[in-house]
């Protein structure tokens, strides 16, 4: 199983893909008591933290998001795997569900939306296209890097406070993401993930593996009907929602959450 974070950034995050077969150990706060047959590594993804940082945004566009994916799991030896993916890393798990059917055993998707029905829910919804106005914003040129970046990345340390249940992040986490966001070239290649988007190919493609979609329903980003709407794309799929939980439900009830991915991929 391997951990792929979206913003903030590294590994503890833990967005994700996963194999049935080996790798290395990774953020145990997070996902816990994984069996020993399905093994697990936490490369932080491309743009973030110290992760190659190729310059461009075409550079990070799904495609190349998803040749990771495959790349990775072609060094670990691996033919067929669990993809698993919370917020940018179930963007590029919905992409592989798309576009990877044929290296695909099951799909896990926390607090994402498929990429096809993010424009469609949001002009349906006033509530949900206000919420989606920071991802506007983050196309504008430096200037999202000057805001975000300003007194030690402050925005960013408190986006995830306040979007999250208390004690949710430690301070010495937050520590961790600041020195992740300082380092040079950063907060621009985090940003090209959201700017490649316009780059992104059509992905209509239906979901034939069978697929779990968790959520959070106190999701201050992301409404609970993008889930309904993206699981409509699945030709097997089904919905598993906590009430309590935020965008980082996989935090915040760890222990459902992992019961439920285990039971899942191996039933």
């Amino acid at each position: 199983m391997s951990f792929r974070p979206g913003l903030p950034g590294v590994s503890r995050s833990c967005s994700c893909t996963a194999s049935r077969t080996s790798g290395s150990a990774g953020d145990g706060r997070s996902v816990r008591s994984l069996p020993p047959d399905i093994g697990s590594s936490f490369p932080t993804k491309r743009g973030y933290n110290t992760s190659d940082k190729p310059e461009g945004i075409r550079e990070y566009t799904l495609p190349k998001l998803l040749g990771d994916v495959v790349a990775l799991a072609d060094a670990l030896g691996i033919g067929r795997f669990h993809v698993v993916g919370h917020d940018w890393g179930g963007i590029v798990a919905w992409a592989a569900g798309a576009k990877l059917t044929h290296r695909l055993d099951k799909l896990v998707i926390l607090n994402a939306p498929h990429p096809e029905v993010v424009f469609t829910h949001a002009l349906r919804s006033p509530t949900q296209f206000l919420r989606s106005s920071y991802a506007v914003f983050f196309q504008i040129p430096l200037l999202p890097e000057a805001v975000l970046g300003a007194r030690r990345s402050a925005l960013l340390a408190r986006a995830l406070m306040t979007s999250s249940r208390e004690g949710a992040f430690e301070e010495e986490e937050i520590a961790e993401y600041r020195q992740a966001w300082e380092r040079p070239g950063a907060l621009t290649n985090m940003l090209n993930w959201y700017r490649a988007l316009r780059f992104r190919p059509s992905l209509k493609e239906r979901i034939t593996t069978p697929t779990l979609v968790m959520w959070g329903m106190q999701d201050q980003t992301l409404e609970s009907g993008l889930a309904k709407r993206s699981l409509a794309l699945c030709d097997d799929g089904r919905l598993q929602t906590f009430e309590e939980g935020t965008h980082w439900v996989q935090r915040e009830e760890s222990n459902a959450v992992n019961a439920a991915l285990l039971a899942f991929l191996e039933g």
